[in-house]
């Protein structure tokens, strides 16, 4: 078959002038498709759930496998070039995220891609505002942590780097992390998943214990 060369970047505002939103909160991506994260404000993650559980960090059950995750990404304030993230999107399933930081899903902070009319974004969101707490994925010791390790089957499509402040932002670095480590790696990566909603590969670790 013969490849997609017609893909567009998805470029969307995390925090975009201190509120608790992703801009747009969904969007329809095809194969080949990347999403950039642009983070404006604040100190937020982008970090991927399942639809039945929006503010729980999704985890393969069977394999351990653990979906992607930006990471904290705090913002200073008055900056003038702002951390920017990307995957790529390699099928049309469904994928479900959520900001980590703190009660932000719980304020409804949660995105989706290519939602679908018996699983709307409307849905996703009203179910994370009646959830009571965000849950990280536990580590391979069993400790809570923010992002995985030891995640095997790597695929690393290109390298995240900081962007211009978007025009008519303004940033803050008001936004306070849970954790006590702040060491990080801004990596760009393909993503796919299962009919199950499972991502394939993980290409994005921090080690942030909170």
């Amino acid at each position: 078959a013969q490849q997609n060369t017609n893909t567009t970047n998805h470029v969307v505002l995390v925090g975009y002038n201190q509120s608790l939103t992703y801009i747009p909160s969904n969007i329809t991506a095809n194969p080949g498709d990347t999403v950039s994260f642009e983070f404006v404000t604040k100190n937020h993650t982008v970090t991927q759930s399942t639809f039945a559980a929006p503010c729980s960090q999704l985890v393969n059950a069977t394999t351990g496998a653990v979906g992607i995750n930006s990471g904290y990404q705090p913002v200073a304030a008055n900056a003038t070039v702002v951390p920017s993230w990307t995957f790529q999107v390699l099928d049309t399933n469904p994928l479900w995220f959520f900001c980590l930081q703190g009660s932000h899903c719980q304020q409804g902070m949660v995105f989706s891609i290519n939602a679908t009319p018996n699983k709307t974004f409307d849905a996703f969101q009203a179910a994370a505002k009646n959830t009571t707490q965000s849950v990280p994925a536990p580590d391979n010791n069993g400790q809570t942590t923010v992002n995985a390790t030891d995640v095997s089957n790597l695929t690393m499509s290109s390298t995240a780097s900081p962007t211009s402040l978007p025009s008519g932002a303004t940033s803050s670095g008001s936004g306070t992390s849970t954790s006590s480590t702040a060491t990080k790696s801004n990596s760009a990566m393909r993503v796919g998943g299962s009919a199950a909603g499972l991502v394939t590969l993980l290409a994005f670790a921090i080690g942030v214990t909170i």
